[in-house]
């Protein structure tokens, strides 16, 4: 009998071990205010600069005088996964990359094709879509892309200092390029006649035949490959961040619905 009690006392010894041992590891550790494990920014206020002149993007809402667009609903879902607060402020697109490589604000949201040339003195995010070059054109034009080509008399319109001047001085002569500070500026131009059509990105010609509902369509393609991307000053320890924050909205589904919602993909 005392041997049996024996070996019960060092089994239950034992037993009370394990679970000493155990009862550490059931207790979970501090999020830190963030989920999966992304970076924690403590409530930092980070500026953001956006033209708001560049649908469906960023623009302001005729109807409420509000801000709307792509960049604001992720920029607001990166800073809820990160813990941050964006300050949105209005930049021009004119000397944006000096006052980027400056560091004047601490992130670009505006539709930005990664280029080797930019990446020289900012940085880029990885890309959150890829996208191509048409023609914005009346919705009565029926000239296709080589007939605007070869006629001498059309002119084309474009923004200033974008992926989209280049594309359009390599498709046109440069003397038939005429460059706008904004695109909405360049739609204006379209519209009334200015000129004949404008050299745009896919995503943003939806957006602005969106806006001008029957009197503007897509008049053809002229490139198909341009990834877009946020930008930071070089160095900048948000990019990792950011992109971690990205990477989650990608393996979520949260990246393919804002993306769908503001028609960057189908």
């Amino acid at each position: 009998m005392k041997k049996i009690t024996l070996v019960l006392s060092l089994m239950l010894l034992a037993s009370l071990m394990l679970a000493a041992c155990g009862g550490g590891a059931a207790t979970p550790a501090p999020s830190g205010g963030t989920t999966g494990g992304l970076p924690d920014l403590g409530g930092k206020t980070i500026t953001v600069a956006v033209e708001n002149a560049y649908p469906p993007f960023n623009n302001i809402d005729e109807a409420t005088g509000q801000p709307v667009g792509w960049d604001y609903d992720t920029v607001n879902e990166i800073c809820k996964r990160l813990n941050c607060k964006p300050e949105f402020k209005q930049a021009a697109w004119d000397g944006i990359f000096p006052a980027m490589q400056a560091g004047e604000y601490d992130m670009l949201a505006d539709g930005v094709t990664i280029t080797a040339e930019r990446d020289e003195i900012v940085d880029f995010s990885i890309p959150y879509v890829i996208v191509g070059q048409v023609l914005l054109v009346r919705a009565d034009e029926t000239r296709s892309v080589e007939e605007f080509k070869a006629d001498a008399e059309a002119l084309v319109g474009t923004q200033i200092a974008t992926t989209n001047e280049i594309v359009a001085k390599e498709n046109f002569p440069e003397e038939r390029v005429k460059s706008f500070e904004d695109f909405g500026a360049a739609t204006l131009a379209l519209l009334s006649g200015d000129v004949d059509a404008v050299v745009i990105d896919t995503v943003s010609a939806t957006g602005f035949i969106g806006e001008n509902e029957g009197k503007l369509k897509i008049g053809g393609q002229l490139t198909s490959d341009e990834q877009l991307g946020f930008v930071f000053p070089p160095g900048s320890e948000l990019r990792d961040q950011v992109n971690a924050a990205l990477e989650a909205m990608k393996a979520d589904g949260t990246l393919d619905a804002l993306n769908k919602k503001w028609k960057l993909s189908e």
